[in-house]
């Protein structure tokens, strides 16, 4: 059943479902980042039934492809610097990843592109894009280089058509006629510094705060401030905890000798996402708070002070699913039986560096406007 709200676009037709209102919303940069930032969250708030809507921003076109053997992305190796081609293969991904996510449901979580969404206002474009969508525009993957171990920094070469320069109020303008007709209840994302400082997801907060501010707006038709805002962190102590943990489990020792990983050296600098002002949610802390969102099981989302932590441990299956199904990313994804410590399994990225996937995940909360 498609539900068509007064006015509604039909580009917003992707979010068509029984529930035209409320629910959560994601923003992310590329196809990967949905599952690697909040896919705990996206994957408990779909096992409760609840609606999930993503927007992603880019196809991810400048990723490296990893292409490892018995992968779905072996053989892939090809695409690598063809963006187009590169693009479309990571769509295909993130289908699958979308389904793992969902429960094995295609649908469950909606998904479509900013580029796809209409533009409220076409006077506020100033840049020139790759054609491609229905009204001539395709924002394009900005790149990134390593500056330093889990830290991003700009590419060199950014294209003028790349996603992180194309003016905030256009990107966000685009965004905000689809909050403004769905009424999330929730709207999450990076926090401002794109959790390791990719220019796409850093500009990915900047529009997502700037488009809550647009449907906002009470000069705006049908305006929608009832969103709140969770922004995705993790405790200082948690991570450091975690990498220790990670890098003393033995089939993760045995692992990283056979397929030439690495683990983070236990005193590097943590990413920007790592905060040290969350101790009172370190690992091992009884959790306190209110139920508001619980999953079938009844293992709560809890909340207090302004934090949300997200029980990761019982939907950690469908959330290494989405990594193997991310396979131009994402290497050697796995799912401990048993969680140790803060650690609930692992993954590589193209740095070949093993990172822990925890047992919770942390939202900072900004109520609604």
């Amino acid at each position: 059943m498609t539900i068509r709200l007064p006015g509604e676009d039909p580009a917003l037709s992707a979010f068509s479902g029984p529930a035209a209102f409320g629910g959560l919303l994601a923003v992310h940069a590329h196809p990967d980042d949905e599952t690697l930032s909040t896919g705990g969250l996206l994957a408990t708030w779909a096992a409760a039934g609840q609606p999930v809507c993503l927007v992603t921003c880019t196809r991810g076109e400048r990723g490296e492809v990893i292409a490892l053997p018995g992968t779905t992305s072996e053989g892939q190796a090809h695409l690598e610097g063809d963006g187009p081609a590169l693009g479309a293969y990571r769509e295909t991904e993130l289908a699958r990843a979308l389904a793992e996510l969902g429960g094995g449901d295609v649908g469950t979580i909606k998904q479509t592109f900013l580029d796809a969404l209409p533009l409220p206002d076409p006077q506020v474009t100033a840049v020139p894009h790759a054609p491609d969508t229905s009204d001539g525009v395709r924002y394009e993957d900005s790149g990134m280089s390593w500056v330093a171990p889990g830290v991003a920094g700009p590419a060199p070469d950014s294209p003028p058509t790349a996603f992180a320069r194309v003016p905030l109020d256009e990107s966000a303008g685009r965004l905000a006629a689809l909050i403004r007709a769905r009424r999330p209840a929730v709207v999450v994302t990076y926090e401002p510094s794109g959790g390791y400082g990719h220019p796409d997801h850093v500009r990915a907060h900047e529009l997502t705060v700037r488009a809550l501010e647009l449907a906002a707006d009470q000069a705006r038709p049908e305006p929608w401030a009832g969103a709140e805002l969770w922004q995705a962190v993790a405790p200082a102590a948690e991570v450091r905890e975690a990498r220790a943990t990670l890098a003393a489990h033995p089939a993760a020792r045995i692992l990283a000798a056979t397929e030439a990983l690495t683990f983070a050296p236990a005193h590097e600098p943590l990413p920007p996402l790592a905060r040290g002002d969350l101790a009172a949610w370190s690992a091992g802390r009884q959790e306190i708070g209110s139920s508001d969102y619980r999953s079938p099981d009844a293992q709560p989302i809890t909340r207090a002070d302004g934090v949300v932590r997200v029980d990761v441990r019982t939907v950690v299956g469908r959330v290494v699913g989405a990594m193997r199904a991310h396979a131009t990313q994402v290497q050697h994804a796995t799912a401990l039986v048993s969680p140790v410590g803060p650690v609930a399994g692992w993954y590589a990225l193209s740095n070949n560096v093993l990172a822990p996937v925890l047992t919770h995940e942390t939202y900072l909360v900004t109520p609604p406007r």
